[in-house]
């Protein structure tokens, strides 16, 4: 593919410095599949980071997943891994965790996700191919196994809101799941704060699903040229709506930033600081 013409991808080209590259994991680096503990990174993808990285102020990965779960997942046999993109940090838990350099920083555990934990398998006792996925600092309903995955989630909007209110949580909706996590925190503020800490001059985010639209939210506010890209799909409509730029999932993204990391290895990129 070739790169659109977009002010936010100019601004980016011209001072590769100060440009902030923020991306989803899950649907946007790593393909849906029936199975979270599965979801490998798209064999691209470490490669092209690792070549992106260098040339930008920032790599960021900006996801529901706790870091190491990600990094886990991020390995690619016989090839880099996620591990390896120099200066790559990953805001896990929409923000409340962070791995940097190999540390990783979060606060305690909400108390509220014990009685989630407690109460969730009699809530979803009665529905087939419906399974929990234990976060540590937060829980998932997935119900992509279910015969009928979307009418599965609809009767699950409720029920998983009432026992989220009563114990302080947030719901998060996604792509056939429902997380139950802290509020307080999503990709939006995470990625605001980001940029401000690293004093960006120009934001990309690339994601596929529907929390990432408060990220969506932060590039549009921030102040400085921003790029919104959509790894599309059929199943999520909203993030396609208000994006700049549409790929075709991961193996879009991957050719989309490669031919980002072209642009910006031309002699004519400058501006680095």
């Amino acid at each position: 593919m070739t790169l659109p013409a977009h002010a936010g991808l100019d601004a980016i080209a011209a001072d590769p410095a100060g440009a902030v590259i923020g991306l989803d994991y899950d649907g946007t680096l790593s393909p849906i599949v029936p199975d979270p503990a599965a979801a490998r990174v798209h064999p691209g993808v470490p490669g092209v980071l690792a070549a992106l990285a260098p040339l930008v102020r920032a790599v960021v990965i900006v996801t529901g997943r706790p870091p190491r779960t990600a990094l886990a997942l991020g390995e690619v046999p016989g090839g880099p891994s996620l591990a390896d993109v120099p200066g790559l940090v990953i805001l896990g838990h929409y923000g409340l965790e962070r791995w940097e350099d190999g540390r990783l920083t979060a606060p305690p555990p909400p108390p509220g996700l014990d009685l989630v934990r407690a109460r969730l398998p009699q809530l979803l006792g009665g529905l087939d191919g419906v399974w929990i996925e234990d976060k540590d600092r937060a829980v998932a309903v997935h119900t992509r196994r279910c015969a009928d995955p979307a009418g599965a989630l609809e009767a699950l909007r409720g029920p998983v809101a009432a026992l989220a209110e009563e114990a302080g949580l947030a719901v998060e909706p996604g792509r056939m799941v429902l997380e139950l996590r802290p509020a307080g925190m999503d990709k939006g503020q995470a990625l605001s704060a980001f940029l401000a800490e690293r004093d960006a001059r120009s934001v990309m985010f690339v994601g596929d699903d529907l929390g990432d639209l408060a990220a969506f939210d932060a590039v549009e506010s921030a102040g400085i040229p921003g790029v919104r890209v959509c790894s599309g799909s059929t199943e999520v409509t909203a993030l396609a709506e208000r994006a700049d730029v549409v790929v075709d999932g991961p193996d879009g993204v991957v050719a989309f930033l490669g031919d980002l990391v072209a642009r910006l290895g031309k002699p004519s990129a400058s501006g680095r600081a």
